[in-house]
């Protein structure tokens, strides 16, 4: 039940609240609606024959894989550059939060032009990989420097304000009753940071599922080798498939939202814990 709205602190609640519902609609629920729609023209063998080729399958498994490895790698060494930028004072500091939040500045594409010039066999990187026979450019490789470049950003973001929260004096009470370094951080500050780790684990998991910009130019899109999902998608397109096309964004779709439900339960139930714990 609302509350009354004499006595609310939020004026217009029923104004606000109506405005959001109808921009959440408009913005999220009708666009996936018209996915879901477009998909019901096929009958159900046509709709599983066009989800499980070997092709779309091959895609399934490297964008998922690759977002979920580029989470995982982004999880750590976001939390290691999160730490540094709060704990620690060094030359170029500035600098270094700044380039944080290039990603989000550089348009995707250049972001894939400039990782495919660095990466390839003649690139600055590339070059001197090469000769240990290690090839990153327009290989499955490639798509995963792009998503842990494009993806950092939103762990660093997530974690660093919640661990500039955090007293050092809950550090030094476990040091003086005998707890080492390491004991003090997953004992006292990982809990509290876990939430965050997994709100910035879950965004940089969604953002790596769908990107396309970045990951064109490096990945080489070799199918059934490099090929990505959105890759799959925007050909169908071109070729005027749009019933192939929608059933297979409805199976990226639905996958992705079971993936973030149970991140999201996982985040509730650390807080949940995280709670109990400082009671």
């Amino acid at each position: 039940m609302f509350t009354n709205n004499k006595n609310s602190i939020f004026p217009g609640f029923g104004l606000s609240l109506g405005y959001t519902l109808v921009y959440l609609s408009i913005i999220v629920l009708v666009p996936l609606s018209a996915v879901v729609l477009k998909t019901t023209s096929l009958s159900l063998p046509s709709f599983i024959a066009a989800v499980t080729t070997p092709r779309v399958l091959a895609s399934f498994q490297l964008s998922f894989g690759m977002a979920l490895l580029a989470g995982l790698i982004n999880l750590f060494f976001g939390l290691l550059l999160a730490w540094a930028l709060v704990r620690y004072t060094f030359f170029g500091k500035n600098v270094v939060d700044a380039l944080i939040d290039l990603p989000f500045a550089l348009p995707t594409a250049v972001t894939g032009i400039a990782l495919a010039a660095l990466y390839s066999k003649n690139g600055w990187i590339g070059k001197q990989l090469e000769p240990l026979g290690i090839n990153i450019a327009f290989t499955p490789w490639g798509i995963l420097v792009a998503l842990i470049f494009i993806g950092l950003p939103f762990v660093v973001r997530t974690v660093q304000p919640i661990l500039e929260e955090i007293e050092l004096e809950l550090e030094e009470a476990a040091a003086s009753l005998g707890a080492s370094r390491w004991q003090s951080f997953t004992k006292v500050v990982l809990p509290i940071l876990l939430p965050a780790l997994l709100t910035g684990f879950a965004l940089a998991f969604a953002r790596a599922v769908g990107e396309y910009g970045s990951v064109i130019f490096i990945a080489g899109n070799i199918p059934m080798v490099s090929e990505i999902t959105p890759l799959i998608i925007i050909t169908k397109l071109e070729q005027y498939d749009y019933a192939g096309a929608t059933a297979i964004a409805l199976v990226m779709l639905i996958i992705s939202l079971l993936l973030l439900l149970a991140i999201n339960g996982l985040q509730a139930w650390s807080a949940k814990q995280t709670g109990r714990t400082r009671q």
